[in-house]
């Protein structure tokens, strides 16, 4: 089989890579031609494009952008016509992804879209291009089946979420070889993760620094988006007090006391590794603007969405500022409230349902192409 995937973020990177692998187990003959980034690059396949090159974040950065942005489709619609694959799997990456899915179909290739749009939040007219032009969708969040089949009359497939499988697959770590290897002393951490885009690290990170000479009995660590070089952390940490571990960010979560993350998958992952967090965003004035006269859901981070409760602290544009950070850093560092926030994290996992989501919809994909 020849599958052509596209997967546009970091977090589309490390989900489109254990499909690959779990679609390498279950066919012996398998070839990859992709837009994606280095996880998917060690699977084996040829990379076309790097999502490095497609991270463009909010409507302005877009609206900027937007001849590259359409001179990507273009090529990709081309570059898919002359490899001829069996099936094209778009991974999330919507605004890019349906319009691909449209061009397949027209040209009668099999779509598989694993990791839905998140239509229930805004967009919720893009149903209609889904079911015209998506053949298969795998979603991976509980309430999704519900919203297509209930709701929109269209079937799909609840294959449980695959940070449940990125996480327990991951290998035991000790913690003091992890300080020794990446330099750290032996005060708790306090992780910062401030996104994998340029424009967002600057914003998150400068007002997340400002904790650092609040909280001596602790240390600092950014964790470095494989998305970004050393340099670009170095030149905004200046002269701050604080470590960078680079493409380790679960070991760094995983050996963590607190985290302060930046709206996205992120916000999951560290709950997952059962991290106490406060989440963070703070985007472009207009993007922001437009956005929230558009978006429409309680919350932000994945973890209120899917426990439909304020579980972690969201602290969104305005209201992310150093005043609110630091009475919310300390609310979480507090051994009581620290204990609530682990009970729903586990009411969390159990909601999101067990293990093997990448070989489950590796298994549909073979069966439905």
């Amino acid at each position: 089989m020849k599958y052509y995937i596209i997967a546009g973020e970091a977090s589309g990177d490390l989900h489109a890579s254990n499909l690959m692998k779990s679609l390498k187990k279950e066919e012996t003959h398998t070839d990859f031609r992709f837009w994606g980034g280095d996880l998917m690059e060690k699977v084996g396949g040829t990379l076309v494009k790097h999502y490095r090159e497609l991270a463009f974040m909010g409507f302005a950065e877009v609206f900027m952008n937007l001849r590259t942005i359409l001179n990507n489709i273009k090529y990709c619609k081309q570059d898919i016509l002359q490899y001829a694959p069996d099936a094209v799997i778009l991974v999330d990456y919507p605004g890019f992804n349906l319009r691909i899915a449209e061009f397949a179909k027209k040209h009668n290739i099999t779509v598989h879209y694993y990791i839905s749009p998140q239509i229930w939040a805004w967009k919720e007219n893009r149903i209609k291009k889904i079911k015209r032009d998506i053949d298969h969708m795998y979603v991976i969040l509980p309430f999704e089946k519900d919203f297509y089949e209930n709701k929109h009359d269209f079937p799909v497939h609840f294959v449980g979420h695959p940070l449940l499988d990125a996480i327990a697959d991951r290998k035991p770590l000790d913690p003091v070889i992890f300080a020794k290897e990446n330099k750290l002393n032996d005060k708790p951490i306090i992780a910062l993760l401030p996104g994998s885009r340029k424009q967002e690290i600057s914003k998150m990170l400068s007002v997340m620094l400002k904790m650092v000479p609040k909280f001596p009995d602790h240390q600092f660590v950014i964790a470095g988006a494989p998305s970004q070089e050393l340099s670009f952390y170095e030149n905004i940490i200046a002269e701050t007090d604080v470590a960078i571990v680079e493409n380790k960010t679960y070991d760094l979560l995983s050996v963590s006391n607190a985290a302060l993350v930046t709206s996205g998958t992120a916000t999951l992952e560290t709950a997952l590794l059962k991290i106490p967090e406060v989440v963070c965003y703070k985007g472009n004035k207009i993007s922001y603007q437009i956005g929230k006269r558009l978006v429409n859901v309680k919350f932000i981070s994945l973890v209120n969405l899917i426990l439909d409760k304020e579980v972690v602290t969201e602290l969104i544009q305005d209201e992310f500022n150093e005043k609110n950070l630091e009475d919310e850093l300390f609310k979480i560092l507090d051994h009581k409230y620290r204990e609530e926030m682990f009970d729903q994290y586990y009411e969390l996992e159990r909601k999101l349902g067990g293990k093997g989501a990448s070989e489950k919809t590796a298994k549909l994909i073979i069966k439905y192409t």
